[in-house]
């Protein structure tokens, strides 16, 4: 069961982005690419917003690759827009770890908090998809996070609890 097909209350991560001329394309808008790159920018800020960033994480031996990615494109991005890169937990399990990331359209000037409750964040939306991961260690055999970062799992675990 995911998210989406329970009736809950989630927290996201936003995170505020304005889009650089070198991200679009001969068309004026985001190249869709750099979509998947916000993505990552999403789960890197969330991670580091519950006071761990990925380097200390991968100091300690484990990594996180992408396994799986989603996206898909509702409505373009422009340059100079402000949109917000919206991340949160989807599933976890002591070996995996699934995002849920949009970004969304914001009004020139607005202003967020850093973390939104609420089913839908703020903004119009651009892009909405998702990524999924696997903890390994520095040999790639799968690693649980549990055993190898107790307190890291707890806070994920903590974070996602009204969700899971």
């Amino acid at each position: 069961m995911t998210n989406e097909d329970k009736d809950t209350t989630v927290r996201w991560h936003l995170h505020p982005l304005r889009v650089r001329y070198q991200e679009t394309d001969q068309m004026g808008v985001v190249f869709y690419g750099n979509y998947v790159t916000w993505f990552e920018i999403g789960r890197t800020e969330f991670v580091r917003s519950l006071g761990t960033p990925y380097d200390a994480i991968e100091k300690q031996g484990l990594l996180l690759p992408v396994v799986d990615l989603d996206c898909a494109y509702v409505s373009p991005a422009r340059y100079d827009d402000n949109v917000l890169v919206c991340t949160r937990i989807d599933k976890l399990s002591p070996v995996r770890l699934s995002f849920r990331s949009e970004v969304r359209l914001a009004g020139e000037g607005e202003t967020f908090p850093t973390l939104w409750e609420g089913n839908e964040p703020p903004g119009k939306l651009l892009v909405r998809g998702g990524t999924r991961h696997v903890w390994v260690n520095r040999d790639w055999r799968p690693s649980r996070l549990d055993k190898a970062l107790p307190e890291l799992y707890a806070r994920l675990e903590s974070h996602a609890a009204d969700i899971l």
